[in-house]
């Protein structure tokens, strides 16, 4: 009777300790999967008075500077510098009125203003009819989502190195995109080719003789959300 009593004794302890261990995987589980900001990554917590103005039709159904196309119905905007995925609270100080939205893009490039809204995040805070009007931005985070890793394609270690960050069939949305990597890179340029007939217009920024160095502005793009591309400068894809 006693060996029985201590069969069900440490049957019953070795249930509980499993039971345990499993409360824990899951709430651990739980945890990891609800984390989806690296605070690393994030821009400084700040708040920032400008002017915002908007963009819409013009625009829709085009590229944006992340790569992604521009829906003028998305609660999203273009900055000048806030990297990719940046989350911001923007209150329209006229009337007090305030919305959430995601960069994805660059812009705008007017002296004065620091953020285009788009049509949906205008209309919600009362942006269309004036145009522009003052307005308070505060960082609420950033999705790493957009953080795009470095593509290598060249297995030399002697330049010259060009970073490619996007390749278009349109001339004017590789213009946009050099002018928006300009405002904080140097040597941005269009590389203008012919495949199978068609012309594409390939932005490029570079060139860097030492591959180190090209490695690292890669990096750089590629932590701000664009979408880099390493290889040699004289290579035509």
């Amino acid at each position: 009777m006693r060996k029985n009593k201590d069969i069900s004794f440490f049957y019953s302890l070795r249930v509980f300790l499993l039971v345990a261990q499993y409360s824990l995987l899951i709430t651990f589980l739980a945890s990891c999967s609800s984390v989806r900001i690296k605070t690393s990554d994030l821009p400084v917590s700040e708040k920032t008075n400008t002017v915002a103005s908007w963009y819409g039709p013009k625009f829709h159904g085009r590229p944006t500077a992340s790569g992604e196309i521009f829906d003028m119905y998305a609660m999203t905007c273009a900055h000048k510098e806030y990297p990719f995925g940046t989350r911001l609270k923007v209150t329209n100080m006229e009337n007090n009125r305030s919305a959430e939205c995601v960069v994805n893009d660059r812009g705008p490039f007017v002296k004065g203003r620091d953020i285009d809204l788009s049509y949906a995040v205008a209309n919600e805070i009362g942006v269309i009819g004036p145009g522009m009007t003052s307005v308070l931005l505060e960082t609420k985070g950033r999705d790493d989502s957009y953080i795009r890793p470095v593509k290598v394609q060249t297995s030399e270690m002697k330049g010259p190195f060009a970073i490619q960050v996007g390749a278009f069939t349109e001339s004017i949305n590789a213009i946009q995109l050099k002018v928006a990597l300009r405002q904080k890179y140097a040597n941005v340029y269009v590389q203008e080719t012919e495949v199978n007939g068609e012309n594409y217009y390939r932005v490029r920024v570079g060139n860097y003789q030492d591959y180190n160095t090209a490695l690292s502005v890669a990096e750089k793009l590629g932590q701000e959300g664009y979408q880099a591309l390493l290889l040699r400068a004289d290579v035509e894809i």
